[in-house]
């Protein structure tokens, strides 16, 4: 078989509006982690304020995996967690250097940023654990429900990988400053919040999914699709493709 040949029974690796998501995917991500450090109460639930805009990685998930497949789901996961390892290590770097006499505030800052490591901490362990399996159930359930049901496919895998996410996270985060009730209490607080987050944009989203499907002629189904998470292969047959469908 020619090269010219397997390029046309694979759909092109990077379609027009897949680098916005991914990157938007990235930043949400990051500034989650950047906020987290300072409890809230909102509507009398005490969360950390990432929680506002974490939902919305879920659902930018659920669109990269709807409509381009799990495999670019995968690198936008990859991507997200390379850019807030070199935002930790940044961090750290910072820590360690020394402070001008006159700077006073530095210590107040510094106290911050050691309890925003812990944030960022509980969030790496808490995102590698969650955001692979919204994907492979995003994946999964397109399959099951020959992608009908769109909707019931995003909530059903948002209440399944925030749950994980949520507890994951409190318990690392915030085991080391509060009681573990409060803690348990962050973490079922969180995952409510996540789950209404994603029903309130959930009109959103399935109509995001709709239109780019529309202009980018794509609508993968995972078939036959490994669910290696170290791998970086993002092609797929052009018989995945079943948006005539």
């Amino acid at each position: 078989m020619t090269e010219s040949t397997i390029v046309e029974r694979n759909i092109k690796p990077f379609p027009k509006y897949l680098w916005f998501l991914i990157l938007s995917y990235s930043m949400i991500y990051s500034m989650c982690n950047w906020f987290d450090a300072r409890l809230v109460m909102i509507f009398g639930l005490s969360i950390s304020p990432g929680v506002i805009l974490f939902p919305i990685t879920f659902l930018v998930s659920d669109v990269i995996t709807e409509v381009y497949g799990f495999k670019h789901a995968r690198i936008a996961i990859w991507s997200a967690l390379f850019f807030n390892v070199i935002f930790v290590i940044f961090g750290q770097v910072i820590l360690h250097m020394p402070s001008p006499s006159f700077a006073n505030e530095n210590d107040a800052f510094n106290k911050v940023l050691q309890l925003d490591t812990w944030v960022i901490l509980g969030s790496f362990a808490s995102y590698i654990a969650s955001e692979p399996i919204n994907s492979i159930l995003i994946s999964k359930l397109k399959i099951y429900f020959r992608g009908k049901y769109m909707g019931i496919r995003f909530v059903i895998s948002t209440i399944i990988a925030s749950f994980l996410d949520s507890y994951i996270f409190a318990i690392i985060s915030f085991s080391n400053f509060y009681s573990l009730p409060h803690v348990l209490n962050v973490g079922f607080n969180i995952w409510i919040v996540k789950i209404v987050v994603e029903i309130i944009g959930l009109p959103i989203s399935i109509r995001v999914a709709k239109i780019i499907k529309r202009k980018e002629n794509i609508d993968i189904y995972d078939i036959s699709t490994s669910y290696n998470l170290f791998s970086l292969d993002n092609t797929y047959p052009i018989e995945n493709n079943k948006i005539n469908n």
